[in-house]
């Protein structure tokens, strides 16, 4: 057992969003609560907070992953990118672009996971069809039903003609 608080927490070292960041976190933190009470960076929602959901979606070293089941300690050295990370009012990225042009959001509380992922998704390249994009992005729920315009969406990105 150890004796010292200081001996329950480490140095964590990331670069977020492009930047690096450090801080001191104790073993159990998962990098959701990390991003979000830490960094203040709340656009990583916290939905389920068992992985089921995808509201937690952010990419680690380019690839998706719900960071609600990550030990932020567990990823000393990765890359993270958020919502935050991906664009900004002034220059959106495509995606938050194609979210907006074909209203793939309802009340946008999933949002920021579903355009994390589906960022994850384009860099995969393993999507070349709607049933396939549908498919890949099956870890994302949206409570209000927005599917059909997320896959459009996503679409209209990858240059597909089903949703333009």
């Amino acid at each position: 057992m150890l004796d010292r608080p200081e001996e329950r927490s480490f140095r964590l070292r990331l670069k977020v969003n492009g930047e690096p960041r450090e801080a001191v976190v104790p073993p159990w933190v998962t990098l959701l609560d990390f991003l979000r009470d830490e960094l203040k960076l709340t656009g990583t929602k916290k939905g389920c907070d068992h992985g089921q959901c995808g509201a937690c979606t952010v990419l680690i070293d380019g690839r998706r992953i719900n960071s609600c089941l990550v030990l932020a300690v567990a990823k000393e050295g990765a890359e993270v990118t958020t919502i935050e990370g991906l664009g900004s009012p002034q220059a959106p990225h495509a995606l938050q672009r194609a979210f907006v042009a074909h209203d793939a959001l309802q009340c946008g509380y999933c949002t920021p996971g579903q355009i994390c992922s589906a960022a994850g998704l384009l860099a995969e390249g393993q999507a070349r069809s709607r049933d396939e994009v549908r498919e890949l992005m099956s870890g994302n729920l949206c409570r209000c039903g927005a599917y059909t315009n997320i896959t459009d969406a996503i679409l209209s990105v990858m240059g597909g003609e089903e949703g333009r």
